[in-house]
């Protein structure tokens, strides 16, 4: 399970820090958990995955919750706070695919994900992704399906043959451990032109503001995440994205002349499945900005990254 992986990774750094440090890790299940037949855009969104914790954390039952962060609303509640963010991990999207199994005589290729920032991706850069997948006719044409659950079960669910391949963090599948094997083939998607959501492969503790879990975890905090992180959820902020948007944002360090930081992104409409491809790429907007590492050049790209990708 991904979620009990993550919470022992941050048990762990916490133990490493602080010799003899207890933790008790304790599971449940969310509204997003329990409901698997419908996409997040119908039930509640993003939130669903964490609101139950933050009520947790609020009431006192809880110390601290582990999220993973592109999962987060971009409001916190009143009294709550991000007091570490680990070390990203690799931050790539991937195409799983099952070994063996090919669909070069299928003309419409089915693709799991519900996610409408891998939906809306998928379908503009297909003509770049179908030929390095070596499965399909390069003439295909891809169709995105809804598929939900943990990692384990959407597995499950392409090698019975519901999908032809499906989407994936590649973050999930190295915390679990199963990014290698000869039952799947895994297609690693470039970030830079396949980008991720905001946070993915980050790890996020949110805790009490001034409790003794936010002192301490404080001390296992990685400066290079909350610089990324914070840009790309001003960015989120900015165009008050949640699940229901086709959405992506990159925040990279960047080291030219000066240091700084590099956003990328790209925003699509909603109804974005119902397009045509030259409507789709028409509402489709992208920015690739770069800047200096100070707070006001900071805030200065995170502007200009909303506006550009509203068109406002």
């Amino acid at each position: 399970m991904l979620a009990l992986r993550q919470a022992k990774i941050i048990a762990a750094q916490l133990q490493a820090r602080f010799p003899g440090l207890k933790t008790e890790i304790l599971t449940r299940d969310t509204l997003g958990d329990q409901i698997l037949h419908s996409p997040l855009q119908a039930f509640g969104g993003k939130g669903v995955f964490v609101s139950e914790f933050e009520q947790a954390l609020l009431e006192g039952s809880i110390d601290l919750a582990v999220h993973s962060a592109k999962d987060m609303p971009t409001e916190l509640p009143d009294g709550l706070t991000l007091s570490a963010l680990s070390e990203r991990e690799d931050p790539r999207d991937v195409l799983v695919l099952p070994a063996g199994r090919g669909a070069a005589e299928k003309k419409e290729i089915v693709i799991g994900t519900s996610s409408p920032r891998r939906q809306l991706q998928i379908l503009d850069l297909w003509e770049e992704i179908c030929p390095a997948a070596g499965a399909f006719d390069p003439e295909s044409i891809p169709t995105c399906r809804t598929l939900r659950g943990n990692v384990q079960t959407r597995l499950k669910k392409l090698a019975d043959g519901d999908y032809d391949a499906i989407l994936l963090a590649a973050a999930g599948l190295k915390r679990l451990g199963l990014e290698e094997g000869n039952k799947y083939r895994f297609l690693y998607l470039v970030p830079r032109r396949f980008l991720p959501a905001g946070g993915q492969g980050i790890l996020a503790v949110e805790t009490k503001v001034g409790s003794r879990a936010d002192q301490l975890c404080r001390a296992i905090d990685c400066s290079i995440s909350r610089l990324c992180l914070e840009a790309e959820r001003g960015v989120l902020k900015a165009l008050n994205a949640g699940c229901h948007a086709p959405v992506a944002v990159y925040a990279v360090p960047w080291k030219g002349a000066e240091p700084g930081l590099h956003i990328r992104g790209i925003s699509g409409p909603e109804s974005l499945l119902c397009m045509d491809p030259l409507q789709r790429k028409k509402h489709t907007r992208r920015v690739d900005l770069r800047g200096g590492g100070s707070d006001k050049e900071i805030t200065r790209l995170v502007h200009a990254a909303g506006k550009g990708l509203t068109g406002i």
